[in-house]
């Protein structure tokens, strides 16, 4: 465009033109239960890193540790089952805690064909020093809440979860 195309208004003969209302929308962040849980989750796991070391454990690690150390010995896809991951999950799980020397894999006594895992000393130990930091992560995470609204929030949260 030349020089000679543009016209030049003064600012005071501009009329202003009202903006688009924007559309409010219904559905709300701050009230989302997703994104609330996502949050809490996240908190949870800073706290939980916070204390230091824990082995280097993700979450999924350190839950399905927990879980084999509750059970005893587990079958992968008992395991998986028991910590709600998918097989392909708990395989992969499964494989990193063995590869880190958490994990021992033997034979069912009653079945030579079934591997069953189980913690030895070094995933105990592990276990044990994550367990202390989750409780703490748990305490400081819920310290707003009182006795009764900690045994309600987990009461509503094993409900969404059937």
């Amino acid at each position: 465009m030349s020089q000679s195309q543009l016209t030049i208004v003064p600012a005071e003969r501009v009329e202003e033109r009202p903006k688009p209302a924007r559309p409010r929308p219904s559905y709300r962040l701050d009230e989302s239960v997703g994104h609330l849980l996502r949050r809490a989750h996240q908190r949870h796991a800073a706290l939980f890193q916070e204390r230091g070391s824990v082995g280097g454990l993700t979450p999924t690690q350190f839950a399905t540790l927990l879980r084999l150390g509750e059970l005893g010995t587990a079958t992968q896809n008992a395991l998986g089952r028991a910590v709600a991951l998918d097989p392909a999950t708990i395989q992969g799980v499964v494989a990193r805690l063995r590869d880190r020397g958490l994990v021992e894999a033997g034979r069912d006594p009653l079945d030579r064909r079934t591997v069953v895992l189980s913690l030895n000393e070094a995933g105990a130990t592990a276990l044990a020093e994550a367990a202390r930091q989750g409780s703490q992560a748990n305490e400081r995470l819920l310290a707003p809440l009182s006795a009764e609204e900690r045994r309600m929030l987990i009461r509503l949260l094993r409900r969404l979860l059937g």
